[in-house]
């Protein structure tokens, strides 16, 4: 597959997967984006800035490197990318594993945020899904790399996928796209569930070796495996 073959592939995930948002309420207007890494090449695909949802296609994605330029001439290249999108070439620079950043100001998620508090670990689905707490990263201003590097600070060397930027929102990053997106719908719902519960009384805590072995079993016994054939090989 060619370079131009996978920037079409990931200009038309990214241009898809911005209606999971709207599906899950987690942005409304034109807040919030996507991006996604283009495999084998210094470059991501990011949401352009103010184009409301429904008018979002593969060919008004942004094609930026991870210097945080646009690449001129390139399809899309015309409008202003994301507000975020220093943001996300400075988490790209830094983690060489995320292939997919989104943000949102998801209700639930953002309440966290705004107190300033991690989404305490103390139901299994988060357990499973963040490996523990959800953390707070520090304030930062939008615009620049500041939000990246707060990004980077909290996740590197932590299990959870998303981070609530103090008094902003959350971000979540995935080994693609698709798999940020469901970090974030997903950080949502905790937050959300825990919120609630919350309002009910105290919340009861899971002891750091269950939540260690939950973690363990969703991210390496759940779900499918690929079928394989009888020689071992997949199929």
């Amino acid at each position: 597959m060619s370079l131009g073959d996978d920037i079409l592939r990931v200009r038309e995930d990214v241009a898809t997967l911005h209606e999971q948002l709207t599906r899950y309420g987690l942005v409304i207007w034109t807040g919030g984006n996507i991006s996604g890494r283009v495999p084998g090449a210094d470059l991501f695909v990011i949401k352009p800035s103010g184009v409301e949802y429904d008018d979002l296609t593969p060919a008004n994605m942004i094609l930026c490197d991870l210097d945080g330029n646009v690449i001129r001439g390139s399809e899309g290249s015309e409008r202003s990318p994301s507000s975020d999108m220093a943001a996300h070439a400075y988490v790209y620079r830094h983690m060489s594993h995320v292939n997919g950043v989104v943000h949102t100001h998801s209700t639930y998620a953002t309440a966290w945020a705004a107190r300033g508090e991690a989404v305490p670990c103390v139901i299994t689905g988060q357990a499973d899904e963040f490996g523990g707490e959800i953390p707070v990263g520090p304030f930062a201003i939008i615009g620049d790399e500041s939000i990246g590097e707060g990004i980077v600070e909290t996740l590197a060397g932590h299990r959870s996928r998303a981070v609530l930027m103090q008094n902003h929102g959350v971000f979540t990053i995935g080994s693609s796209p698709r798999d940020a997106v469901k970090a974030a719908v997903m950080a949502e719902d905790v937050a959300r569930t825990v919120h609630i519960a919350r309002q009910l009384g105290d919340v009861i805590p899971i002891p750091q070796d269950k939540i260690d072995a939950l973690f363990d079993r969703y991210q390496n016994v759940y779900g499918q495996r690929p079928a394989t054939t009888t020689e071992g090989q997949t199929s």
